[in-house]
């Protein structure tokens, strides 16, 4: 005769993962209907505000990089020019 009674396979961690799922329902049910269906975050959101996000950094390096080399240009042109003796 078996001891064991219908419930001998939970355990601590199947009760944990139970909250923590449990958990996550709630929070996700809870973000749709705090901002809207339309604006839950979603994989492919988030990759695309990073997709997003590297371009803008993309850009303000190759401004950066521009006013760099303008700068550069033209500290050369001030060196090959003559200055006045006085």
């Amino acid at each position: 005769m078996s001891t064991a009674g219908p419930n001998a396979g939970i355990g601590l961690t199947t009760i944990s993962r139970t909250v923590a799922a449990l958990a996550v329902e709630v929070v996700h049910t809870v973000e749709r209907v705090v901002v809207g269906e339309g604006r839950v975050r979603t994989a492919r959101g988030n990759a695309w505000e990073a997709v997003c996000a590297d371009r803008a950094r993309a850009d303000q390096r190759a401004t950066l990089d521009r006013l760099v080399a303008e700068l550069a240009t033209r500290d050369r042109q001030a060196a090959r020019t003559p200055q006045p003796v006085s």
